[in-house]
């Protein structure tokens, strides 16, 4: 159950990454910026409960990253 929500956590980087870099210029986006990111760090935290924080840390970041470079591909 530990990597299917760490697998959802990681879904919630790329829409993370994707306010981020909008709210630089907008300030429509920061709720959801905010929103977003408690969503990833409950997610994260739920699943270093019962993976080790270094193998939870790797594939969040992993998936997250694919997920913001084609967010980034797609919505340019």
């Amino acid at each position: 159950m530990s990597w299917i929500i760490l697998i959802i956590a990681s879904f919630f980087e790329a829409p993370f990454a994707f306010c981020l870099g909008k709210a630089k210029t907008s300030s429509d986006v920061v709720l959801d910026f905010i929103i977003i990111l408690n969503i990833n760090m409950v997610l994260l935290i739920k699943t270093t409960q019962s993976l080790s924080i270094g193998t939870a840390y790797v594939v969040w970041t992993d998936i997250g990253v694919v997920g913001a470079v084609l967010t980034g591909i797609i919505l340019k």
